[in-house]
């Protein structure tokens, strides 16, 4: 069973963390010959508190958008 972890900062919507999901499935499964319904994918949301930039707080460093280009 492939599963799949993906660590990304918070403040994605909740269709885009969908999309993401679909997607990572859908490319794990084409590459690994596998069914869609063995496949995990877990999505972790981390605080810009607890995402670290060069050494600094990516809430102290990041506009709200900064992350998303």
């Amino acid at each position: 069973m492939p599963i799949a972890n993906i660590q990304i900062m918070e403040g994605r919507s909740a269709e885009q963390v969908r999309s993401l999901i679909a997607r990572v499935t859908e490319a794990v499964s084409e590459e690994l010959n596998s069914p869609r319904e063995r496949i995990r994918v877990l999505v972790t949301e981390i605080p810009k508190t607890h995402w670290g930039i060069a050494g600094i707080p990516a809430s102290e460093t990041m506009t709200d958008d900064t992350h998303r280009k």
